[in-house]
């Protein structure tokens, strides 16, 4: 089988035409692949036709060789970066000399070397952001953000007065977390902490803050989180006026305290914060109460709770003292003496009135008794009259009531005797 090397004839001696390549990168195949070169210039016409572009970005690396400078631009709110390149010439324009940290807005085209392969973003220009254009974008964001009402005070948590832990965020080793927990312990000894380090200014400042704040945020036993850091500034401190950084303290469920520690220059946290702490030890002083002036407190409040108790006892026992001194209670049995003589005149008053009761009563007996008697038949028999009575008892009153010879019964004023009728008549 005779050998076949590609762009020269099928084999030694015959010649072979070219294939015809793809049109397109879909329409290639392992039979008929596209010369390395072509994808190449492909890449480069297409990446030749990007238009420029302005991106704002942080300097995090900056390295000069030659007549080429290197640097990095990152993101400022998310953790994001890109290699950038720029002649010397055009870092020259620029005016103020850039170094790591600088913001910057930058004029970018991407570049393609066919040779290698490699993908390189030029800066066409490059400018620092002046701190004049800064403030009034800090100021636009702080107008947007006072509307939408981040710092309405209605928003913001009451801490509370004794924190069972205390969550810390601020830079490894710093003054700022030694001056917060130094003074809070000297105010609370027994005052627990959950300590965070990150960086607190530069590019890793913004997600290493929001990481931290959203750990400590979920954890049930923090009660308040402190953000601290020792001043610095206007360029340091930029990150705390992060739109995302105040927006995440906005949303966060516990109460946050801003120690940043800078009066000339207010960063946006300090307005969206809970609490707004002049210093780190001020914050020390504000998260936590001094147990020796709780203590004066507590021994005071029991003084005047003693004495309150003591003038109600006083106060009682005048009122308890003066009862007593009223005859009623101090001779009690000069009470019962009252009521006996009044009780043996009563008993009098009431055998008098009982007895002439008793006296009219006889008098009036008598008056009636006289009255009966003087109706009585027996007063009209002792005048000589006498009651004839037939055998049944009943009273004769008319002659005829009897016969001759029949007999009767005569009662007289004293005793009674029996007669027989010898003669009738009328008179």
């Amino acid at each position: 089988m005779a050998q076949r090397i590609s762009g020269t004839p099928g084999t030694l001696g015959e010649s072979i035409a070219p294939k015809e390549l793809a049109a397109t990168a879909a329409e290639t195949t392992p039979e008929n692949p596209w010369p390395l070169s072509l994808l190449s210039q492909k890449m480069k016409s297409y990446i030749d036709r990007m238009s420029s572009v302005w991106i704002e970005g942080q300097v995090v690396e900056l390295n000069h060789r030659g007549k080429a400078s290197y640097l990095t631009l990152r993101d400022t709110d998310v953790e994001m970066s890109l290699p950038v390149q720029i002649w010397k010439n055009v870092l020259d324009r620029t005016g103020a000399p850039l170094a790591e940290g600088s913001h910057v807005v930058a004029n970018l085209k991407a570049d393609f070397w066919t040779k290698t392969g490699r993908l390189t973003m030029r800066a066409n220009d490059i400018r620092a952001v002046g701190l004049g254009e800064l403030l009034a974008r800090l100021e636009r964001l702080k107008k947007q953000l006072a509307a939408e009402g981040l710092f309405d005070p209605g928003r913001k948590r009451r801490l509370p007065f004794l924190p069972n832990r205390i969550g810390l965020i601020t830079g490894r080793d710093s003054d700022a977390q030694k001056d917060v927990v130094r003074n809070v312990h000297l105010r609370w000894p027994a005052a627990e902490f959950e300590i965070r380090n990150c960086a607190v200014q530069g590019p890793d400042a913004v997600p290493g803050v929001m990481k931290n704040l959203a750990e400590l945020d979920a954890d049930p036993d923090i009660d308040v989180i402190v953000i601290a850091r020792g001043g610095g500034s206007m360029e340091d401190l930029l990150p705390f006026s992060n739109e995302a950084l105040v927006r995440a303290v906005s949303n966060a469920h516990t109460p946050i305290v801003s120690a940043i520690g800078h009066e000339a220059d207010r960063p946006i946290f300090d307005e969206v914060a809970d609490l707004r702490a002049s210093t780190p030890t001020d914050a020390a002083k504000r998260i936590v109460p001094d147990v020796a002036e709780e203590t004066m407190n507590l021994l005071r409040v029991r003084a005047e709770l003693d004495a309150a108790v003591n003038r109600i006892i006083d106060r009682e026992q005048e009122m308890l003292t003066a009862v007593r001194s009223r005859p009623v209670l101090a001779e009690p049995q000069t009470m019962v003496a009252a009521r006996e003589d009044e009780l043996v005149m009563i008993r009098r008053r009431s055998l008098q009135a009982a007895t002439g009761l008793v006296l009219h009563g006889e008098k009036e007996i008598s008056y009636l008794r006289s009255q009966a008697r003087s109706l009585s038949p027996l007063r009209t028999l002792e005048r000589g009259y006498a009651v004839v009575q037939d055998d049944d008892g009943h009273a004769i009153r008319d002659a005829i009531e009897v016969s001759v010879g029949s007999t009767v019964h005569v009662r007289v004023a004293r005793g009674r005797f029996d007669a027989e009728v010898s003669a009738t008549g009328t008179t």
